[in-house]
């Protein structure tokens, strides 16, 4: 199933949270001009307010609670990727210049922190202290997987451990968010809250997987931004950490790491571009589309349950 057909069942609603977006861009951001748009898109498929509105879908499904619900949850993530952005000095984001890149980095942190608290506003619309407090959950760990990222920065001593607490907060945290928030707010038990947000997490780390396998594998054109680009920043991400536990003391890899020079990039990316290497993070990014899929088996069949598996097979066969 493509994900057009994944979205069908909330299309309408999701066309709604997305013109709630574009709504930002013209009211409060005028400066931005016709680029708010590419902003939002440059966000992604608007894979996470799905997640939100897919996850009402069970039980009582309200879109007065659960429309500012999936659109702080966009807003969050976009804000995460303009700050992103300048902290990388990355130039390009799905094919479109970066904030950082036509403004400069003052201006990327300063529209970041505004999207955070605009997200804020629109979670505090919910009514929910439980959904506000869980926003604030998220946006705590979150920033502090980016500070242990930055930190961690050309670390080789990282483990898989380490690389895995590292996508919860950078990736899994908001999808996390997203589904228990979901459903939150449609008044599910708190068995179905538990394995919603279970679902999320794990879809998470799942996708992050396939995000830092298409850093290799995919072209710059599909990406929107150079190839690599994770490692180049001294990012360990588990093609690169695989090539590390198997080639232990010679790899491309590790020369780069050591000495941060370019000659050894084309290297390192080319041997994560292996086969063994690419099926190998594959098989970890499927387990954990495995476990996510575990968790619906105590929520009520029926569509929304195999939309939901639907999804996650759709996350491993992604290409972009």
């Amino acid at each position: 199933m493509e994900l057009n057909e994944i979205y069908a069942p909330i299309r309408e609603d999701l066309a709604r949270v997305k013109a709630e977006l574009a709504s930002i861009g013209d009211i409060d951001l005028p400066w931005l001009s016709g680029k708010w748009g590419y902003l939002v898109k440059g966000s992604g498929k608007g894979m996470r307010p799905t997640l939100t509105l897919l996850a009402g879908k069970f039980y009582n499904y309200d879109m007065a609670y659960l429309l500012p619900m999936a659109v702080s949850v966009e807003l969050m993530h976009t804000s995460t990727l303009v700050h992103d952005d300048a902290i990388d000095n990355s130039e390009m984001r799905r094919g479109y210049p970066t904030v950082n890149s036509i403004w400069g980095d003052d201006v990327a942190i300063l529209l970041g922190d505004y999207l955070f608290a605009k997200a804020a506003e629109y979670v505090a619309d919910t009514q929910s202290p439980r959904a506000i407090k869980l926003f604030s959950q998220t946006l705590g760990i979150i920033s502090s997987g980016e500070i242990n990222q930055f930190f961690a920065a050309f670390n080789m001593e990282q483990t898989r451990d380490d690389y895995i607490k590292r996508i919860s907060g950078k990736t899994a945290s908001l999808f996390s968010l997203a589904t228990e928030s979901g459903a939150l707010l449609s008044e599910a038990p708190q068995e179905a809250v538990s394995a919603l947000k279970a679902y999320g997490y794990n879809l998470g780390i799942a996708f992050q997987i396939v995000d830092d396998i298409l850093d290799f594998t995919s072209t710059e054109e599909e990406l929107g931004k150079p190839i690599g680009s994770d490692l180049a920043q001294g990012t360990l991400t588990l093609p690169a950490m695989l090539i590390l536990e198997r080639y232990p003391e010679a790899n491309p890899v590790r020369k780069y790491l050591e000495t941060r020079d370019e000659e050894h990039l084309a290297p390192a990316i080319e041997r994560a571009r292996q086969e063994d290497i690419v099926n190998e993070c594959y098989r970890v990014a499927t387990d954990y589309c495995q476990q996510a899929c575990r968790n619906l088996d105590t929520l009520p069949e029926g569509e929304t349950r195999q939309i939901f598996r639907e999804l996650a097979d759709y996350v491993v066969r992604r290409k972009e």
